[in-house]
């Protein structure tokens, strides 16, 4: 029979809960998910390894919650930029604004980022949550571009292919560095070809 995982419902229990998670993400970032234990989270989060499972079930379920926050911390300040873009819409500094947040989003959050990036290739339920982040990035641009005036066939389509744009150039800025790129020549044309979509 499978245990019962208890939901939290008092403050000082929600609150150790919340500490548990944030351990398991400093831990995770640090040293990654499977050279990580229970006992690890338990101790940074000052608690002991049995309050660990009485609120989840495995390592793997922390890992879900983990991810929430990343995405929380990734996508916020997309949600903040989004929202305060104005029309008439100056695609070239709203792409190159974006452009910019997505590489710093990369670099502050590079191994985190790795690490349940790597995960998702073999685990379908993580790689969902990454899948839900994309659809909703691109719902929230579409939508602001129409309620903006933008009357544009495929929006979602371009609105897609942009942002896989700047996010593969963010990756390759961030992580792979070729020494024969020329990544500011590199950024200039991303931004070009971003920018062409919705001339």
């Amino acid at each position: 029979m499978d245990k019962k995982i208890r939901q939290p419902k008092q403050d000082r229990a929600k609150d150790k809960k919340k500490k548990i998670i944030e351990a398991a993400y400093d831990i995770f970032s640090e040293v990654g998910f499977y050279n990580t234990n229970t006992t690890d989270i338990a101790k940074k989060a000052g608690v002991s390894t049995g309050i660990v499972y009485g609120y989840f079930s495995d390592k793997r379920d922390i890992l879900l919650y983990v991810i929430d926050i990343y995405i929380e911390k990734v996508s916020e300040p997309f949600k903040k930029y989004v929202s305060k873009i104005t029309a008439p819409i100056d695609f070239n500094n709203v792409v190159t604004d974006l452009l910019n947040l997505t590489m710093e989003t990369h670099k502050s959050n590079a191994n985190i980022h790795n690490i349940l990036h790597s995960l998702a290739v073999t685990d379908t339920e993580i790689n969902q949550k990454f899948l839900v982040l994309e659809d909703n990035i691109t719902f929230s641009i579409s939508d602001k571009l129409k309620d903006l005036g933008l009357c544009a066939d495929s929006l979602k389509e371009k609105v897609h292919v942009a942002m896989n744009s700047i996010q593969s150039f963010a990756h390759e800025y961030v992580y792979d560095k070729h020494d024969y790129i020329d990544y500011e020549k590199m950024k200039s044309v991303v931004i070009q070809m971003v920018v062409s979509l919705f001339e």
